[in-house]
């Protein structure tokens, strides 16, 4: 049977139209697809761990279509991570320190480098009788192991070597040192009588029930504890990174935060 041009066309623009519509539903912007999800993953201090874990609970339930993957450590190997290629959409250290060090490198998105929270150092020592009830008392001879982050990745163990040196028992201390890959492990080193005091931070402390805060440390002893936040300039979903960035600034993420004993930074 001859077809006619116009018949012709006809059968053309009926062939290619399927093919037309499995390309624009096979396109790469996943967005545009009904249930896509935008992945992102967040690098942060381990002392943030209880409170983060109950941001992302409410963050997820109100924002159906992100999905949030906590990859929690000592700030000092978040760094690493990030610095060595690691996927990584925010960054919470427990200090500027690490931050600066990857905004000196172009690995920041540039303006969402933000001061977020505030945090207070004590000293802990376990539950029921002990010896140590201030920081003088470290250096007596019934105090055979005190729990310090290390200091070179642990932003805790930087802090907790400045009050000693603040106190003038440094050298002293660092002699009966036991140390911890971050400051729950300093933590755990306390509450399982491994150590008979330990360095870390007020919010640590706040989350057991097995260690008493015996001192705090004075606010002139340390540098002020700052925890960063800022998007990774080379996250996949940007937009996505910065609207989560500034969720934790908002009403929700602060009655969380205070709730596990963390102060506001500011703006």
């Amino acid at each position: 049977m001859k077809l006619g041009r116009m018949g012709r066309a006809a059968v053309i623009v009926a062939v290619l139209c399927p093919v037309f519509r499995l390309a624009a539903s096979t396109g790469s912007d996943a967005a545009s697809a009904p249930n896509a999800t935008v992945e992102l993953t967040v690098s942060a201090a381990i002392s943030l761990k209880d409170a983060l874990d109950e941001v992302r609970q409410v963050y997820m339930a109100s924002h159906p279509d992100v999905s949030l993957a906590m990859n929690y450590g000592a700030s000092g190997t978040l760094e690493l991570q990030i610095e060595q290629g690691a996927p990584v959409d925010v960054f919470l250290p427990a200090a500027a320190q690490q931050m600066d060090a990857l905004m000196a490198k172009g690995l920041l998105l540039g303006g969402t480098k933000r001061d977020l929270l505030r945090n207070e150092i004590v000293l802990i020592a376990p539950r029921g009788p002990t010896d140590v009830n201030n920081f003088q008392d470290l250096l007596k001879p019934a105090v055979k192991h005190v729990a310090l982050g290390e200091p070179g990745a642990v932003p805790g163990g930087k802090y907790a070597q400045e009050v000693l040196q603040h106190f003038s028992i440094a050298k002293q201390v660092n002699a009966k040192a036991v140390l911890a890959k971050d400051v729950r492990q300093v933590l755990t080193y306390v509450e399982t009588g491994d150590a008979d005091a330990g360095i870390v931070y007020a919010t640590d402390a706040l989350s057991s029930t097995k260690v008493r805060v015996v001192a705090q440390a004075p606010a002139s002893s340390h540098a002020a504890v700052i925890y960063p936040v800022a998007v990774m300039s080379d996250s996949r979903h940007a937009m996505a990174a910065e609207a989560f960035e500034e969720f934790l600034f908002g009403p929700q993420a602060r009655g969380i935060f205070q709730k596990y004993g963390f102060e506001r930074a500011g703006r």
